[in-house]
C-alpha cells in the first residue's frame, strides 16, 4: 500500500490494517525461523508499513486536536 493510499484511509481502517500486518509479520518471523521464508525482505517491508501507518495515525490525531 502506498503512502497516498494510507492517507486517504480513516484511523479505524489504518488500525485494522496494522493488526493484519502484525499477524503477517508474526507468520513471516515464524517461517524465517523454520527456514521456509524465501523472501526475507517481506519482514522489513511489513515493519515499514506498520511504522508508516502509525505515523499517519499520529498526524491525523494532531490535525483533529
Amino acid at each position: 500500500m502506498k503512502l497516498e493510499e494510507m492517507r486517504e484511509k480513516t484511523v479505524d481502517e489504518l488500525q485494522s490494517a496494522i493488526v493484519d500486518w502484525k499477524k503477517d509479520l508474526f507468520n513471516y518471523k515464524l517461517q524465517l525461523s523454520t527456514h521456509k521464508l524465501e523472501n526475507t525482505a517481506l519482514i522489513s517491508k511489513t515493519k515499514r508499513l506498520i511504522a508508516q501507518a502509525k505515523t499517519i495515525i499520529t498526524e491525523k490525531g494532531k490535525e483533529n486536536a
